[in-house]
């Protein structure tokens, strides 16, 4: 029984930990020690340039290109001392990954040799291959010129021998090919709306920010096992499997010592995060077997955005090391847990949090309600395109299964909040009595200068939560690039508080205090919000139609979703904040609907090869040893005897041949879908083809394997089984 699958299995269970070695330095001192951060810059630049580049990052300033010079020189010079001899442009395009092209500092030194040189053009802008990444048509073949344009604002960081420079990335004719570009815009459009409200309570206020932090689940894999399996290498999810007797059901895993080769692997992967500058906090066993996750401190959310790309890449780069392969895929196993990405937002003035309760004075507290109240707005009109910014052929597969939040986004407040908002909406104008002006508002709201939003229960089934100083939108995908989130949400609450501070000035200027202006708009938000918000059940039947009822958006087809980005409602937003254009619209739901073709397509293929090359051979193979046994039986035992002796295998040898048949048939089914589906032209027709009829013959093949799994001798099983997937560490 020597078969390779029980080699790989034998060679994984006899792995030991790699010795990482532990920098001597306490984790505050080697922090961000690849990174050109405020400290290097200071000793590197010139003060009058550091002054101008501080300026940038903190105030928006715009960047003398005079000054770039200067400032790539100091990067240069402190890169070399690092060991670097080389610079990539570092971005992210439209295929949730990043990209880099590396050159060398050199250039020729007109005596037959080289020198070390890096000038202010080569640091502010490169120019990669526009149409060669997903564009959506905004470029064609042959159009070739985009830009990758420095971003001041996060810094540059090295990665082995390369200083990376994050940037945005543009076509030629300006249109945006990249998350980063949109996520710069709608944080700016929320910067200047949230500043805008927010001096209706304390005019000195200068600055809001957005603050995101992440947390990044993930499954390690013995990376012997992970190459016996070629829809784990070529989908990131096993397409086939039984579900092993022992998965999650003891919750065993969860929270449990971690194993120790996951936990050498994630001190080496922390050292070189930290190094980085990634502010890694949190590390712990989640509750599928070989899931685990990862979480940092609070950042900006554009800084934190880079800092999630740039560790995906270092986790995959550190697994391979320990010998593992990381899956980042949203359900990479059926049966069990999948693995999102909780995005924690909230918003900061410089004077403070926003979301933060209870606040010093009755003013601080009713700031704290107007944000609420104001994100529930942006949540509740835009709830169709924040499903869709999450929405994608792999994060599909979790959403909505008892285990994540589900397909349609509510919000859960606790039930101090919502009795709070409950109190405001149905107070009559007598509770505007007495309002103070600048001593602040005394609302006949007792609870409201005494909040204490923590003292209630937390609603895992809730996309959209409030978790006490922010929300945590729980729906984004493990694998996605937070951005896509980030930019739908800022995007939104930026309108909603745009159109607050409208209606407040509207009614300020027909003589009403303004703090009575301030509530009379929340309590119409309040109640035109109301469908939004739910505490219950949100992996019931019963809220699937009541949240129709409400209005809210039940659709469950991943490239119907996508039309969301298209409504008018969302390009007259995107458009009016200027974030992105229609045509940049048009161009990312091209790529989207395309991603999702593509993603089907290969797993449908790799299912018929699979199926036809590993399967049916395997399960024939041991279907002609039990004939043969039958055949010997015969020969040795009398008829009847021996038609007793043999009923149970020849059982089983018609049971195979049905579901070897089945499986024929049903992949001969798949390949003729696909063809069809491949003829078709529009390429959001082709995506809802692929959803509606190649992607359900998937799962009937897969359903007549996973028997056959139970049915064949172990020995003979060529793929390594969920068994041993997931309790190998």
């Amino acid at each position: 029984m020597d078969s390779l699958r029980f080699r790989v299995v034998e060679a994984a269970f006899n792995k030991k930990p790699v010795q990482v070695d532990t920098p001597a330095e306490r984790p505050a001192e080697y922090f961000g020690k690849k990174v050109f951060n405020r400290a290097k810059m200071y000793k590197y630049l010139p003060a009058p340039v550091y002054e101008a580049l501080v300026d940038v990052m903190d105030n928006g300033a715009s960047l003398d290109r005079s000054m770039a010079d200067a400032v790539a020189e100091g990067m240069r010079q402190w890169a070399v001392e690092m060991g670097a001899t080389h610079y990539t442009h570092w971005f992210q395009p439209l295929t949730e990954g990043t990209a880099e092209k590396h050159d060398a500092f050199i250039e020729h030194d007109g005596k037959g040799g080289v020198i070390e040189e890096f000038s202010g053009k080569l640091l502010v802008q490169q120019e990669p291959d526009a149409s060669s990444f997903p564009n959506g048509g905004i470029r064609n073949t042959f159009e070739a010129r985009g830009y990758s344009a420095w971003d001041p604002t996060s810094p540059v960081f090295i990665i082995d021998d390369t200083l990376c420079i994050p940037t945005i990335f543009i076509s030629y004719t300006g249109e945006s090919l990249d998350y980063k570009a949109p996520l710069l815009r709608a944080l700016h459009a929320v910067s200047v709306a949230a500043t805008d409200v927010c001096r209706y309570f304390d005019p000195a206020v200068k600055k809001v920010v957005c603050n995101l932090g992440w947390e990044q689940e993930y499954f390690l894999v013995d990376e012997g096992l992970y190459s016996a399996r070629p829809d784990l290498v070529l989908t990131g999810r096993t397409l086939m499997g039984h579900d092993s007797a022992k998965n999650q059901q003891m919750d065993d895993h969860y929270f449990g010592t971690i194993p120790d080769r996951v936990q050498a692997f994630m001190k080496d992967l922390e050292i070189q995060a930290l190094e980085l500058a990634i502010p890694c906090k949190t590390r712990h066993n989640e509750v599928a077997p070989n899931q685990f996750e990862i979480a940092p401190v609070y950042e900006e959310c554009n800084l934190a955005v880079d800092h999630n790309m740039l560790l995906m890449s270092l986790m995959k780069k550190v697994a391979r090391r320990h010998g593992f392969r990381v899956l980042l895929h949203e359900k990479p196993f059926a049966g069990i847990n999948g693995s999102g990405k909780h995005n924690n937002w909230s918003l900061s003035a410089d004077t403070g949090a926003l979301l933060h309760a209870p606040g010093k004075t009755p003013q601080e507290n009713l700031r704290f309600v107007t944000f609420v109240v104001e994100t529930l707005m942006a949540v509740y009109k835009h709830n169709g395109l924040l499903k869709a910014s999450i929405m994608s052929a792999t994060n599909a597969h979790r959403l909505g299964a008892n285990e994540a939040p589900p397909a349609i986004i509510s919000s859960f407040l606790g039930k101090q909040l919502d009795e709070i908002l409950e109190h405001i909406e149905n107070s009559g104008d007598g509770a505007l009595a007495g309002m103070g002006g600048k001593q602040g508002m005394k609302l006949d709201i007792p609870e409201i200068p005494e909040l204490l939003i923590d003292n209630t229960d937390r609603n895992r089934t809730s996309p959209f939560a409030f978790t006490g100083n922010r929300f945590e939108f729980r729906a984004v995908g493990s694998e996605a690039n937070c951005a896509s989130a980030m930019i739908a949400l800022n995007a939104a609450v930026a309108e909603a508080l745009a159109d607050f501070k409208r209606r407040v000035d509207a009614l300020a200027g027909q003589g009403i205090d303004t703090t009575d202006a301030i509530v009379s708009v929340l309590r119409d938000d309040i109640k035109a919000s109301k469908p939004i918000r739910f505490d219950g059940n949100g992996y019931s039947a019963e809220w699937v139609e009541e949240a129709r009822r409400r209005g809210l958006d039940c659709q469950t087809s991943c490239p119907v979703i996508f039309d969301s980005y298209l409504a008018d409602d969302s390009v007259r937003m995107f458009e009016s904040l200027g974030v992105m254009t229609r045509k940049e619209l048009e161009a990312r739901n091209e790529v989207k609907w395309d991603t999702y073709t593509k993603r089907i397509q290969i797993e449908a293929r790799v299912v018929g090869d699979i199926a036809m090359n590993h399967i049916v051979p395997v399960a024939t193979h041991y279907q002609s040893r039990l004939a043969r046994n039958v055949q010997a039986m015969r020969q040795i035992f009398p008829a009847e005897k021996a038609g007793e002796l043999c009923a149970r295998n020849l059982t089983l040898i018609e049971e195979i041949a049905v579901r070897t048949k089945a499986i024929e048939t049903g992949v001969e089914e798949l390949v003729s879908a696909r063809k069809v589906a491949n003829k078709i032209v529009g390429e959001r027709e082709k995506a809802i083809a692929y959803h509606d009829t190649v992607e359900p013959k998937m799962a009937v093949i897969r359903r007549q394997i996973d028997k056959l799994e139970l049915i064949v001798a172990d020995e003979l099983w060529t793929l390594p089984k969920y068994r041993e997937l997931l309790f190998i560490r």
